[in-house]
């Protein structure tokens, strides 16, 4: 007998759904390397033109981008999935809107940019956090009166910057309230022909919603939740945004005023509406944390619906738990045992070197404590912070062999490890300043051309002002970059000073020699293959990054010392302070395949290490020693609130010889007292990993985080599967 789906069931064909479209997209466009997000594939293509205002064909600056988004939404798809408690999803990004202009491109630093493997972060979009409280107190038709408020007050001449500005904000907001009011006429068309009760009642409710929406602020839970659906897909189409925010605080307000009123009596329902949100797409936010004095923890009921609609919907999400002293041990104790359930899960954002790291830079503390974890790796104060976050790459590991064979070649150096530092920290000053030279080139330009036009609206200044975030909008100029590769130049430095300087295994020349020819690699002789695997192994023995009082560790903190003074001690010509990290995300790989052999016993081409992480296999007679790894990475932060991320990949079985839930509790909680700011856990079977790695399609629904990100195992290319399955094996 029929019966109508409960919101369990309902939340699973969501979960199919989501299966269904990775397949589709696997299909037409193929691996996806970096974080999911709730784009569905269309089988149409979108009927728009992009009119062009500029000679190179291109749409550029706030008005014609404005206008562009505009009349792209006026053409874009409506979709509303007849499960979820939510309308809309985004197909794919206004095509030819935005980039830069040919003659605004930073072509003068491209020879440094390559030279030193950097991703310099110029032309970066989106990644600053925004207040979405802005939208949940003014709504769309709010913010439309904002921006009208604002340009009567600073009345902007005609064809100026600032009235193109508040032009092309209009047209955004208006395309945005326009696409809504399509799918209120959508939902309704859906009810007439629906013949279940209670699906058409939801398809009714749906079209109700949204019809307020178009104009009016949320005042329901559903309508908060509807809301910010629209805002991840519009955010998602301009730039590929993925930053919310402090979800169980944005959400708190709406759901203790349901359940007073009587609007919500079953919390299966919340879990059902905050599901559907994630089935919308995968914007990062948190749950948990410190008030502003510290004193209190955020957690509440909405913290722990959210970490169970997570963990029943079982797709990709990108929750973090803000880890602090006072943290709700309820809170952490969950969010651990669906990570242990579902193999992955939540991250652990460390208050512990965050906010008072970010203070150091002369933020009050009681303000550093309202940053939000909503990257990858990163934090922001909502709206009213610009960084460009997770988006600059410093290589630690190139400076390191330009300098060794600068050494090499130069018939008047000395060949000693002083000069080989000195030689390196020159490579590596060069590098920074390059990087800070992209920072001022990004910030007198961004703005006339691909401008922050959906954060904008979520900023506190933006509007008033009429200046991109970009462009003095917001308040708080401190960008971020972060270094990549610090065990591979570590136990390179290391290696050098043990197997050449201290014991004479080899010479200075035949070092040279073994990394021109990857230790033999490619070569037909057997006894050269033999002979330069024998090197590569000698070197890769040493007491590595990680291992604790060695020499490895201690060049691992030098070159993090100096490179944090390089960074942050010195502002950019413009006056502009930058804050260090240590994160790679996936660029292991692209640094690494631009990078020759190592000392430290990589081969060229190979991945270099990841993020502040010692290498997989680093302690002696295997096992990653998870104590180990977290005291390295606490050890190596920078210390000035910009992440350095502890990534833990257990195989199931070892992560409860380990200790189980409780070992894991304590770890988080220890890497956050000694200073710590993330921490990514796996805890996957070492069996189904290898299985899936070789046949992805036999499990479908693995999810893995891969730094920062979590995504399906599947969406992944074999080489970004690799850097999970090689973390997981060395656990052995």
């Amino acid at each position: 007998m029929y019966h109508s789906p409960t919101y369990q069931e309902r939340i699973e064909i969501l979960r199919l759904t989501k299966a269904e479209h990775t397949d589709r997209k696997l299909k037409a466009t193929g691996y996806f390397n970096v974080d999911d997000d709730g784009r569905i594939p269309w089988p149409e293509p979108i009927p728009f033109q992009t009119k062009s205002n500029h000679p190179s064909g291109g749409c550029y600056g706030s008005r014609a981008i404005g206008e562009n988004f505009r009349a792209f939404l006026d053409v874009h798809p409506v979709y509303i999935h007849p499960m979820s408690a939510l309308a809309g999803a985004w197909i794919t990004y206004p095509p030819g809107v935005g980039g830069w202009r040919p003659e605004d491109r930073p072509t003068h630093l491209r020879p440094l940019h390559q030279k030193y493997n950097l991703a310099p972060g110029v032309m970066a979009m989106n990644h600053l956090g925004p207040d979405v409280q802005i939208g949940l107190d003014l709504g769309w038709g709010g913010i439309l009166h904002k921006i009208r408020e604002f340009r009567l007050l600073n009345q902007p001449p005609s064809g100026s910057e600032m009235a193109d500005f508040y032009d092309g904000e209009e047209s955004l907001v208006l395309g945005v309230q326009s696409w809504i009011a399509r799918h209120v006429t959508l939902a309704r068309e859906m009810a007439a022909t629906e013949n279940d009760p209670v699906l058409r009642d939801n398809l009714l409710e749906i079209a109700d919603v949204n019809e307020w929406l178009v104009w009016n602020p949320p005042h329901t839970l559903r309508e908060a939740c509807q809301f910010l659906a629209w805002f991840q897909c519009v955010d998602r189409m301009w730039g590929r945004g993925g930053a919310l925010g402090q979800l169980d605080e944005l959400l708190r307000p709406f759901y203790e005023s349901d359940k007073v009123i009587g609007h919500i009596s079953d919390d299966e329902e919340v879990v059902w509406y905050i599901a559907s949100l994630f089935f919308n797409d995968t914007h990062y936010s948190q749950i948990g944390g410190p008030s502003p004095d510290g004193e209190n923890d955020l957690t509440s009921r909405m913290s722990f619906l959210i970490l169970e609609a997570m963990h029943r919907l079982k797709i990709p999400s990108n929750i973090a738990v803000r880890v602090h002293d006072r943290l709700d041990p309820a809170l952490l104790h969950l969010a651990v045992k669906y990570l242990f359930e579902d193999g992955t899960g939540a991250s652990y954002s460390c208050s512990g070197g965050l906010d008072r790291g970010y203070a150091r830079n002369g933020i009050p503390l009681p303000l550093a404590r309202q940053r939000a974890k909503v990257g990858c790796n990163w934090t922001c104060l909502p709206g009213v912070e610009y960084p460009i976050q997770d988006c600059t790459r410093q290589c630690l590991s190139k400076p390191f062999m330009l300098a060794f064979e600068e050494m090499l070649t130069d018939p008047l150096s000395d060949r000693t490890m002083d000069e080989l530092w000195d030689r390196y920290v020159q490579h590596l000053s060069i590098s920074v300043d390059v990087m800070k030279q992209g920072f001022d080139w990004h910030l007198q330009h961004k703005a006339c051309n691909s401008p922050e036009m959906v954060l904008n609206l979520f900023c506190h200044g933006t509007l008033e002002r009429g200046l991109d975030a970009s462009a003095g909008g917001v308040d708080v100029y401190f960008l971020t970059v972060d270094g990549v590769g610090l065990a591979t130049v570590a136990d390179s430095f290391a290696a050098v000073e043990q197997r050449v300087v201290n014991e004479h295994r080899l010479t200075w020349d035949e070092l040279a020699y073994w990394l021109k020819h990857d230790f033999g690699r490619g070569e037909t002789d057997p006894e050269q293959i033999h002979n330069g695997e024998k090197v590569r192994l000698m070197l890769k023995s040493i007491p590595r990054f990680g291992t604790g009082n060695s020499r490895a560790d201690w060049w691992a903190s030098r070159i993090a010392a100096e490179y944090v003074h390089l960074v942050r001690d010195y502002p950019t010509a413009l006056g502009y302070t930058v804050i260090p990290g240590l994160f790679s995300h996936g660029d292991v790989l692209k640094v690494g395949a631009k990078l020759g052999a190592t000392p430290n016993g990589r081969h060229a081409g190979e991945a270099i290490s990841h993020s502040v992480d010692p290498d997989p296999g680093f302690m002696p007679g295997g096992g990653s020693a998870p104590t180990a790894k977290a005291n390295a990475v606490a050890v190596a932060q920078p210390g000035w609130g910009n992440s350095a991320p502890l990534q833990i990949d257990f195989d199931r079985h070892l992560a409860y010889e380990y200790g189980g839930l409780e070992a894991v509790e304590n770890m988080i909680k220890v890497h956050n007292a000694q200073g710590g700011t993330l921490v990514n856990i796996n805890v996957i079977s070492k069996e189904q990993l290898l299985e899936a790695h070789a046949d992805p399609d036999k499990y479908p629904d693995l999810v893995v985080r891969v730094t920062g990100y979590s995504a399906y195992f599947r969406m992944l290319s074999p080489e970004y599967r690799q850097q999970v399955v090689d973390r997981v094996l060395a656990e052995e």
